[in-house]
């Protein structure tokens, strides 16, 4: 599948195409050639964080910058494998450094351990997607803005207990997708089930270039559920959102996630911010039974791993433009074990 093409721009030395192997064969030559010219910002080094940075590091990108201000903490231990055991004090990012690089040695891995609200606009535009974790709602808000103004594809994404969601903005995004060729059927066919196959010919596909506008961040979080359409949505929408919306304004009020050794004084005040946030977006209490607080504490590595394995998947998948992607939510429900994607914004 690669000649023997030695690293030039657009070429792919034959070390990389053994390293690639699997990937090139899944999604082609061309999208592993836009990972390899990506670099990406990946920022909060906890649980979601290193495993985003794995699948990303794996996938085969040019770099990674993975940015947090943050010591290593007990809670870290838990869900966090880059970091090796005695690394209590160090810099999140810095500790897992090491780790990191050794998944790839063709990947440039960086750790910078200030902290990104002290960032200015241009240090964004030196990357082709950013990714946020641990950030509060309007450091989120305000690079989602920055990234939208520059076309840097923006993710952002977090775990909270058993709950774990996404959410992308890619501007006008354009991909490519791969279709089954669909065959004319010759006249002398007749109809009947033998119809249906001769017109889906499964052997042959072609690519069909696609196009999707993606809503900013503000516009996705300030849905309007007073409206007749939205009432008629609300029915269809997951109660992740409004826990998100719950968790983000614990975040912004006390600075830090619900933690487990102060689970009756937290437990206290999400109720209360359940209360706030369900009757400022004019939505029923009905939607968070009380008995929410009992799943959103701490970070949990499966969830982890399934919320960081569709974040990872759906930057490949920006970058590379081939195939659908997310359009804008994506939800984990570690209770009952599914994943939803919905698309929420203005419209």
């Amino acid at each position: 599948m690669v000649e023997k093409e030695e690293g030039g721009p657009g070429g792919i030395s034959e070390e990389e195409a053994a390293q690639y192997d699997r990937q090139i064969r899944l999604w082609g030559l061309e999208a592993q050639k836009r990972l390899r010219a990506s670099r990406v910002l990946l920022v909060g080094m906890k649980g979601l964080g290193a495993e985003v940075a794995k699948n990303l590091i794996l996938a085969g990108v040019k770099g990674l910058t993975m940015l947090d201000h943050q010591q290593v903490s007990q809670e870290d231990t838990r869900a966090q494998f880059l970091i090796p055991v005695g690394s209590s004090g160090r810099n999140r990012a810095e500790a897992s450094l090491e780790r990191a690089q050794n998944l790839n040695p063709m990947v440039d891995v960086k750790a910078d351990p200030e902290s990104v609200e002290n960032k200015p606009e241009e240090f964004f535009t030196q990357f082709d997607a950013v990714c946020l974790t641990c950030c509060s709602r309007d450091v989120m808000v305000k690079i989602d803005q920055i990234c939208h103004k520059n076309s840097i594809k923006f993710f952002t994404g977090d775990v909270f207990g058993y709950h774990g969601y996404m959410f992308a903005n890619l501007g006008e995004h354009e991909f490519v997708e791969e279709k089954t060729k669909v065959t004319k059927v010759s006249p002398g066919v007749e109809d009947g089930p033998d119809t249906k196959k001769a017109k889906l010919d499964s052997s042959e596909t072609t690519m069909v270039k696609k196009r999707v506008v993606f809503c900013q961040l503000k516009e996705a979080l300030a849905v309007d559920w007073n409206s007749e359409k939205a009432k008629a949505a609300l029915k269809r929408t997951t109660p992740d959102y409004f826990l998100l919306q719950v968790l983000l304004k614990f975040r912004t009020d006390k600075g830090r996630d619900p933690l487990p050794q102060s689970y009756a004084e937290d437990s206290k005040l999400l109720l209360q911010i359940r209360s706030d946030v369900l009757d400022s977006l004019g939505v029923s209490m009905d939607l968070l039974p009380d008995d929410f607080i009992s799943y959103c504490f701490s970070e949990m590595s499966p969830v982890c791993a399934v919320v960081g394995g569709v974040l990872g998947q759906e930057v490949v998948k920006a970058l590379s433009q081939r195939d659908p992607p997310h359009n804008n939510f994506f939800f984990f429900d570690g209770i009952k074990g599914n994943g939803i994607v919905e698309c929420l914004g203005p419209k």
